[in-house]
Order: structure tokens, then C-alpha cells, then sequence
């Protein structure tokens, strides 16, 4: 199988992908409105509450501080929807019929992962167009945004691959849902997202530091030139180098789950 079969392998599964997405235009308007909560929420909310390292409680620059890390939640929560659509291909035999085609056995979850790219992208879009009503700016130039964006959807891409490993672990859609969401929460809360590591209880800081959540969000927070003024970052690597800890986070996700994705994709298919 050579690597150029694969490849259109995986555009015709991506293609099938978003032709169903397009067509129910539900989910994608669905999956817009947690974030645009999360953003008047805690930009209405808890904005002016909440203590910044070089802000105080400036309500407008908690509110720049903010959206990196909902952009983050919104790219990572997209796991969820791969983990129950790939379920779905399971238990309903799609999974079975693409079994039965001469084609490359990655590419069934490759051309999945990708199409679940392009709907987390349209979806980033419009949020960030929604931060622009609320007072979030980008304060940097057009590549360092670029940069930005393309860090935060890397991790949602790293991340996807978690979900289909779920997907593919679990007897129904129902469970996958669960399984998809229930250890993101934590992630994304122990972290910077929301609050600096150094407002949370000692134990946790070490956790929210290291956290990849946490580099991602800071290399996006600084790309976009939303830090508050005169902010330090605490006296760890990743933090320290957000942007290359970010990469190299992401990039081992996708290595390390991938490989195992495809691995029990194998053994179900057997």
C-alpha cells in the first residue's frame, strides 16, 4: 500500500465525512453553542473577578486573557464528536464495509480525524468572530495570529485521535459521549485556560504547568499579544517556551495515539 493510495483513501473518507456534516448543519451550529456560553459567561460573569498578574481585575483584560483558553476548550472538546461518530460507524457496520474495500486500514480513521479538522476550523472561525463583539483583539501581527490559530488547532487534530481511540474502545455512542468529555474537563480547568497557575492550591500548579492544555493556550495567549502587562510566566519549560512546548506536545499525541488508534482499528476489524 503505497503512501499515495493512503492518501486518497483518506481524502475519499474525509470527503464522505463532511458531505454528512454539511448536510446536517446541526451539529456544527450545536457544537457553536457551549463556547459562545463559556465566552458571555465568563466574560460578563467572572470577568472583573477575577485577579490577573499585572491587571488586577480589569474586566477588559480578562476578557482578552479569556479566549485562548476557550478557543482551546472548543478545539479539544471537538474529541467528544469523534469518539461517538466513529462508535456510530461501529455498532450501525460502516466500519465492517470499509473492511471489505481494498483500501489502506489507517486511512479510515486518518480521513475521519481530518474532516473532524475542518469542522473544528469553521467552528474556531466563528467564535473568534464572536470574541471580536465581546472586546477580544488581536494585538499582534497576521502570521504570529496565524501562528496562533494553527497551534490551537493542531492540539484539537492531536486530540481527535484520542477520541477515535475511545470511539473505537467502547460498545456504543452513548458511551462514547461520556468517554469523550468526562477526562477534558479536568484537563481543561487545571490549566491556564482560565486562571493563572499561581491562583490555584500548591498541589495543582505543577499539574496546570505541565499540562499541554496549558502550553497551548499560553502560546496562542502570546501570540495573539493578549498576556496582561508586565506578565511573567512561572519559572517552568513549558511555560517558559509555550510555543515550542505546544508543538512538541501536540506532535507526540498524534504519534503515540495514532499508532494505538490504528492498532485496535486492526484488532476490531480482524
Amino acid at each position: 500500500m503505497t503512501l499515495a493510495q493512503s492518501f486518497r483513501d483518506s481524502s475519499v473518507v474525509a470527503k464522505r465525512n463532511l458531505t454528512r456534516m454539511f448536510r446536517v448543519p446541526e451539529v456544527i451550529i450545536f457544537s457553536l453553542v457551549q463556547p459562545v456560553m463559556f465566552v458571555v459567561l465568563f466574560s460578563y460573569i467572572f470577568g472583573g473577578s477575577i485577579a490577573l498578574p499585572g491587571a488586577g481585575t480589569d474586566a477588559s483584560a480578562y476578557r482578552e486573557y479569556l479566549m485562548a483558553g476557550i478557543f482551546a476548550q472548543t478545539v479539544t472538546f471537538a474529541t467528544a464528536g469523534s469518539s461517538v461518530g466513529i462508535a456510530e460507524d461501529m455498532q450501525k457496520g460502516i466500519i465492517d464495509r470499509f473492511r471489505a474495500l481494498p483500501m489502506a486500514r489507517g486511512a479510515v480513521l486518518t480521513g475521519r480525524t481530518f474532516a473532524d479538522l475542518v469542522q473544528t476550523a469553521l467552528i474556531l472561525l466563528v467564535l473568534a468572530i464572536v470574541a471580536l463583539f465581546v472586546g477580544w483583539r488581536i494585538r499582534e501581527g497576521v502570521l504570529d495570529a496565524v501562528a496562533g490559530f494553527g497551534l490551537l488547532l493542531l492540539l484539537g487534530y492531536a486530540f481527535t485521535w484520542i477520541g477515535a481511540l475511545i470511539g473505537l474502545s467502547v460498545r456504543t455512542p452513548e458511551a462514547a459521549t461520556s468517554g469523550g468529555l468526562v477526562w477534558l474537563f479536568p484537563l481543561a480547568f487545571i490549566s491556564v485556560a482560565f486562571v493563572p497557575s499561581e491562583n490555584m492550591p500548591s498541589l495543582l500548579q505543577p499539574i496546570a504547568e505541565w499540562n499541554p492544555f496549558s502550553a497551548t493556550v499560553l502560546a496562542a495567549r502570546d501570540l495573539f499579544g493578549n498576556l496582561p502587562p508586565g506578565y511573567e510566566a512561572p519559572d517552568v519549560w513549558p511555560l517558559q517556551n509555550p510555543a515550542l512546548a505546544s508543538l512538541l506536545w501536540s506532535l507526540a499525541i498524534i504519534v503515540v495515539f495514532r499508532t494505538l488508534a490504528v492498532r485496535k482499528y486492526k484488532r476490531a476489524s480482524a
